[in-house]
């Protein structure tokens, strides 16, 4: 079994730390696709921050972030389990640093997640993008994580203020980054609604866009595995 112990500095937080308090794989996948829903009707256009896509490949679905300013991180979901991994570009792990990825943070990835390690679409040039890594195989009973010993300061690898809306899965939280994102108004009983998975309906969809309708967002919405 793989060591998730912190090898840190007292007061840190980590990826150990989410580790230990995220959901399950399919809470979790349902909570990712919640969320790409919401900010979708928040905002149909081109760039979101987060996006969902249940047709990655044929076996795989994948959650993706990105901020705009190089952070990203992206969740895997496929017949396996979940495979987590994420890039602080301002982090002190970032392989930029060195031209290697810190010691631990994907020495301990199972052969049937290698795979993700070494995907193109998060490596620069054959070296992984990656600050903080954790993986859990579909019959595991927790999120694994290597050992690592953590640089000194906050956050180190940005998985406690990139993670945020998966450590506190809350509808509450979602209004919090959209409204301050967004800078209007979020209702909260229509996020709620999506997190519930519930089925997307017009009056859902007018209570958080109303500049918005149910078609505009249908395609998407199907593209996701949400039921619309």
């Amino acid at each position: 079994m793989t060591d998730t112990s912190a090898v840190r500095s007292d007061g840190l937080t980590t990826v150990h730390d989410a580790a230990d308090v995220l959901s399950n794989i399919p809470d979790l996948r349902n909570l990712c696709r919640s969320i790409a829903m919401a900010e979708v009707v928040m905002n149909p256009g081109a760039y979101r921050c987060y996006s969902f896509d249940a047709k990655w490949s044929e076996t795989e679905e994948i959650f993706s972030v990105r901020n705009g300013s190089g952070d990203e991180f992206d969740i895997v979901f496929s017949p396996a389990g979940a495979y987590i991994r994420g890039f602080d570009h301002e982090s002190p792990m970032s392989p930029y640093a060195d031209d290697s990825v810190w010691p631990g943070v994907l020495d301990s990835v199972p052969e049937v997640f290698r795979a993700c390690v070494q995907e193109p679409a998060f490596t620069d040039e054959d070296m992984p993008r990656v600050t903080f890594c954790l993986w859990r195989k579909a019959d595991d009973d927790r999120w694994h994580t290597g050992r690592i010993d953590f640089p000194t300061g906050s956050d180190p690898d940005g998985s406690e203020w990139m993670l945020d809306l998966l450590v506190d899965p809350t509808p509450e939280v979602f209004k919090s980054f959209a409204e301050d994102y967004y800078e209007r108004p979020v209702d909260l009983e229509a996020v709620r609604h999506i997190y519930e998975q519930g089925r997307l309906r017009q009056d859902v969809v007018v209570q958080l866009n109303p500049d918005v309708s149910l078609s505009d967002v249908t395609k998407v919405a199907e593209a996701m595995g949400y039921p619309a």
